[in-house]
């Protein structure tokens, strides 16, 4: 029995070193877990596919990479992903782990940071430093994916009634990621990983695009309707219109209404020159429809970047671009969402709309809204494979 166990140890080793799914499992009850998954500590260089790193690796996030892949935008057999969190992060990545080896997806790898990063560490050298060296060289591009509101003591400002601090420590990785990859105000003698490979992508999404500026150092609105609008109560929101909604009010003043829509679909308005119009070949014209679920937004800009494009009355930014370097893109609406691609689910706005529409219909009758979801991610995997 001893040999049996000392064998499936020494198996187990083996499968972690090798970056096996099996390591990422948590042991049967009342034996030892596997340690957390370190995927770069023995990845390959150079690799056989591109790299793409992602933060946040939740099963949402996975669910949504699966819906790229299967819309034929994500192509999985010149592209890895590398799931990557910190050891405090308070999202259950048990289940993420274990949706990967139930769904045999060894494309998706994971790494777990465990370096003690803080408030005070955040924008300069840190036990993380060399980790993050080590992910920007074994990796062709970055995604930082949505979740909750940052800590505002990471851009210099008190809390706002309204903002809901959740999970810290995510943010801090996140932030000195972006901070070692990009560079920043807060710093500007500090190099940024970028300048050794210009080409790099990096995407951030709703969160994501937030943690870009921060980490830069800029400054976020931490509550549109009240700060921007200068507004207090939900039906006052209701009366901007639609396309000043960057979520949904009527979710929360008819919450038993199981056919609004959870999020808001609006038009954006595209910076003349900037990464969305000419960048993927648009018109400063254009007004696409995109899916939003914020309440925060993008406020003083950090260093380097550019806005991109705007709500339609200029006063929300909705995406960022970078001065230096070509394939950095914030933005503040969700193109990941599988919902985008659904033909069946039907929603609508408020209560008083008879006439229901599905996400996907919604997006191939407004023209140009479902080309540029398209060309968003045919340029950010073109990216990701060619850098």
């Amino acid at each position: 029995m001893r040999f049996r166990k000392t064998v499936s140890l020494v198996i187990l080793v083996s499968m972690i070193a090798a970056g096996a799914f099996a390591q990422t499992v948590p042991a049967a009850k009342g034996k030892a877990e596997a340690p957390p998954p370190r995927f770069f500590d023995t990845a390959p260089e150079p690799h056989a596919k591109a790299r793409l790193t992602v933060l946040y690796p939740s099963v949402g996030t996975l669910k949504a990479l699966m819906a790229l892949k299967e819309q034929g935008w994500l192509p999985t057999e010149s592209i890895e992903i590398v799931g990557v969190h910190h050891a405090k992060e308070k999202t259950d990545y048990i289940s993420a782990y274990k949706y990967v080896q139930d769904n045999k997806l060894d494309w998706i790898k994971f790494h777990v940071v465990s370096a003690e990063i803080g408030l005070a560490d955040i924008y300069k050298p840190n036990a993380a430093t060399k980790e993050f060296e080590t992910i920007f060289a074994k990796s062709d591009g970055v995604i930082f994916f949505g979740g909750p509101d940052i800590v505002p003591a990471a851009y210099g400002e008190k809390t706002h009634l309204l903002t809901v601090i959740e999970d810290p420590y995510r943010h801090y990785l996140e932030l000195s990621f972006v901070f070692h990859l990009l560079g920043g105000s807060q710093n500007d003698a500090a190099p940024a990983l970028l300048d050794k490979r210009p080409g790099f992508a990096v995407l951030g999404i709703c969160l994501g695009c937030q943690t870009l500026n921060v980490g830069t150092g800029g400054t976020l609105v931490q509550d549109i309707w009240s700060e921007t609008y200068g507004l207090s109560f939900l039906e006052d929101a209701v009366a901007l219109g639609q396309p000043n909604w960057h979520t949904n009010p009527w979710r929360r003043l008819d919450p038993l209404d199981k056919k609004l829509l959870p999020y808001m679909l609006h038009p954006i308005k595209l910076v003349d020159g900037g990464k969305l119009s000419a960048g993927l070949g648009f018109k400063a014209t254009d007004q696409p429809y995109v899916m939003s679920a914020h309440h925060q937004a993008a406020g003083k800009i950090g260093k380097g970047l550019q806005v991109a494009a705007t709500s339609l009355d200029g006063k929300v930014v909705e995406a960022l671009g970078h001065a230096k370097f070509p394939n950095v893109l914030g933005v503040q609406f969700h193109p990941e969402f599988p919902m985008l691609w659904d033909a069946k689910t039907e929603y609508h706005f408020t209560p008083k709309d008879k006439d229901l529409f599905t996400v996907n219909g919604f997006l191939k009758s407004h023209s140009p809204s479902l080309e540029f979801h398209k060309k968003l991610w045919a340029w950010f995997f073109k990216s990701v494979t060619v850098t």
